[in-house]
């Protein structure tokens, strides 16, 4: 008996065992991406990491080793050339992959706050291109190599569907990444790739301490979901692993929301207002 007990336990911990997949937007150790990384890796996939810029490799190429990768690439999602030479050296390492983890996005943060109406143009076409296309091309390259099926994976907002404060360009970003995750489902299904995102609530991340009056909209989301609680990186690693892994296979086109039921409030809960 103690047996099939140890063997149940260990499948359950090897949900991804065999399964290869890139991580994109991994910054430090307190991002949504390294969150996802660790709860992959803890059950038995192998990853490859991506950085942009010297400062960032100084911190994510660490954090690969810790989770016993030594696949860390320099890239450049605006640059063809830069991403040519990480999915060549992918191919080249692995031979197929199984998985990608998009979790990139871009504003210039001086036009998060104050009016929409006043985004520049140059910001709205590199935030677009950043945020949004790059799933598209990303999605292309990797599909690719998902020579068995496999599961792309992006991260979303609620931003993208409700006026946001100090959101502005980020929330049609979003809006725009969550079409081409239904418009992507439907061009991958044939070849049995599923494609999903996930949509945290606020979380204590460093990137979200950037955005103006972020503690105010946490504590606000805290204390007015249905679970009064705000999603933690474990939480959202764990959705992630349900929708790589074997559960997942009959879920694509959707955006699962991980903000302890804080996007189907309408107002402040009653004690609130």
């Amino acid at each position: 008996m103690v047996d099939i007990w140890d063997r149940f336990a260990e499948a359950m911990t090897n949900l991804l065992a065999g399964k290869k997949g890139l991580v994109i937007g991994v910054a430090n150790d307190k991002s949504i991406p390294w969150g996802i990384a660790k709860v992959l890796a803890e059950n038995g996939a192998s990853l490859a990491f991506t950085y942009q810029g010297d400062s960032f490799g100084k911190r994510v190429i660490p954090l690969a080793e810790s989770l016993g990768s030594n696949l860390v690439f320099n890239v450049d999602v605006q640059h063809s050339q830069s991403l040519d030479l990480v999915f060549s050296k992918i191919k080249n390492e692995w031979g197929s992959m199984d998985f990608l983890v998009h979790a990139v996005a871009f504003s210039e943060k001086s036009e998060l706050s104050g009016r929409l109406i006043n985004t520049s143009r140059d910001n709205f076409i590199k935030s677009m291109e950043i945020s949004c296309y790059s799933l598209i091309d990303l999605s292309r390259r990797s599909s690719e190599l998902m020579v068995k099926g496999g599961t792309i994976i992006t991260l979303s907002y609620l931003g993208s569907q409700r006026v946001t404060p100090n959101y502005n360009v980020m929330g049609l970003a979003k809006a725009a990444l969550e079409s081409s995750v239904r418009y992507l489902s439907s061009d991958l299904g044939s070849q049995g790739i599923r494609v999903n995102g996930i949509s945290p609530g606020p979380m204590k991340t460093l990137a979200g301490a950037a955005i103006s009056g972020a503690r105010k909209v946490y504590r606000f989301a805290e204390e007015n979901s249905p679970l009064q609680t705000n999603a933690s990186l474990e939480s959202v690693g764990g959705t992630a692993l349900y929708l790589i892994s074997d559960y997942g296979k009959h879920t694509t086109g959707e955006i699962i929301f991980v903000d302890g039921g804080y996007h189907v409030m309408g107002m402040a809960r009653p004690e609130n207002i």
